[in-house]
């Protein structure tokens, strides 16, 4: 039987919103007025295809369009947050929220967690069943906040953790979006200089039977290979590209590519700031949500993004559950943590604000990624603008040099 969105009026004007199963809109009034309401709105539900193995089989390869993005989480956690604490039951909260969703998919998985806590689930548990929607950081503070009666502050404290994550990874992200745009726009013009305009002036110069030197040699021959073969080259660039994408998901891949980041001289800074940052700020977040100290340091583990910082976090967890301290396990990392975050650490872990100095330690990461990636683009320009020039004065030296043997020959 079909679901519907609907919402409705009492006859002493107050209003309700929700899903409900009906034949039709019709079916769905009816029920309504009995139930003393008057149906003011309604919209048809998503069809559940659960049961459908395959639909099951499609949407998993489709899912990605129906993606729910970091800033879709944030908003629903704050929305949340402000109507838990405004009084709305639970169950109130999430239907209206099901209902505002544009997201059909986050929609349905919104419904469906206003069901299951109706059913006498906790919230909790209910959000475990989606485990790519809803991560181990935002489950368990949920649960921690449910426990303690301060469900709307921890979802508060999520909504302000996934801003700062959001914030850090698009700084991150618009800072790496120039320079792959010229080397992208470089390696685009390099190849179609050596397939359309490298032809033409072999033809000439072989017309013309002019000594070469080596460089034209090499540029020309390369120019002939891509231009005979370009059906070839092209499947196996695109053979490289994928057998790299499918290594780089492997284990030992993911191993290889944070090892090759940590070690290079710009970026490497930045993924241990961004590392240390989002450590810091999810630490905080779940310890002053009352969580334990060993279980914080395997959930924050989850949300890194480095294998090497995961590492270094599941080691602690194991060395803190045995009474060692957390400053003195990080400080073998020195790699990876600079003394600054080893130090702050072990005057939290000295004055029992552990919660508070992390906070801090992650405001002051984020703030040095801030400017890092604010100035990176006037870092890295000058580098690139230094290869395209040596690319584009090879290539003009290398075709140059022939015509002036040519006219010297005159």
């Amino acid at each position: 039987m079909p679901q519907f969105f609907y919402t409705a009026v009492s006859h002493q004007g107050q209003r309700t919103s929700g899903i409900k199963e009906a034949a039709n809109s019709s079916e769905l009034a009816k029920l309504l007025r009995e139930e003393g309401f008057i149906l003011t709105s309604v919209k048809a539900a998503q069809k559940d295809y659960s049961d459908n193995s395959t639909f099951k089989r499609i949407s998993g390869i489709f899912r990605i369009f129906g993606r729910i993005s970091l800033a879709e989480k944030m908003l629903f956690a704050r929305h949340l947050s402000v109507m838990v604490k405004a009084g709305f039951s639970l169950n109130k909260a999430l239907q209206v929220l099901a209902a505002q969703t544009k997201n059909s998919r986050f929609a349905k998985i919104i419904a469906d967690l206003e069901e299951s806590v109706r059913k006498g689930n906790s919230f909790g548990d209910s959000l475990t069943k989606y485990p790519d929607v809803f991560s181990d950081l935002f489950v368990n503070m949920v649960r921690v906040g449910e426990t303690s009666g301060s469900l709307d502050e921890n979802l508060n404290l999520l909504a302000i953790q996934m801003k700062k994550d959001y914030t850090l990874l698009s700084k991150v992200k618009g800072a790496m979006m120039y320079p792959a745009v010229i080397l992208v726009a470089m390696i685009g013009v390099g190849v179609a200089m050596m397939v359309f305009v490298m032809p033409k002036l072999m033809a000439v110069f072989t017309e013309l039977n002019v000594p070469l030197p080596l460089a034209t040699q090499v540029i020309l021959n390369i120019s002939k290979f891509l231009s005979e073969n370009w059906l070839p080259v092209l499947i196996v660039l695109i053979a490289v590209i994928v057998s790299t994408r499918i290594f780089l998901r492997t284990k030992q891949g993911k191993i290889v590519e944070d090892k090759l980041i940590l070690k290079m001289p710009i970026f490497g800074n930045i993924s241990k700031k961004v590392n240390s940052a989002r450590m810091a700020r999810t630490f905080s977040s779940l310890i002053e949500s009352g969580v334990s100290i060993v279980r914080t340091l395997e959930i924050t583990s989850g949300t890194l993004t480095n294998v090497f910082f995961q590492r270094s976090l599941l080691e602690a967890a194991k060395e803190v559950q045995k009474g060692e301290p957390l400053s003195a396990i990080l400080a073998k990392f020195s790699d990876l943590y600079p003394p600054l975050v080893t130090q702050m650490i072990q005057v939290g872990e000295e004055t029992g604000t552990l919660g508070d100095i992390t906070k801090r330690l992650a405001e002051f990461h984020e703030e040095e990624v801030a400017n890092i990636t604010k100035n990176l683009s006037s870092i890295i320009e000058p580098i690139l603008m230094v290869i395209i020039g040596a690319a584009v004065g090879f290539f003009a030296i290398s075709m140059i040099q022939p015509m002036y043997s040519m006219m010297n020959s005159l």
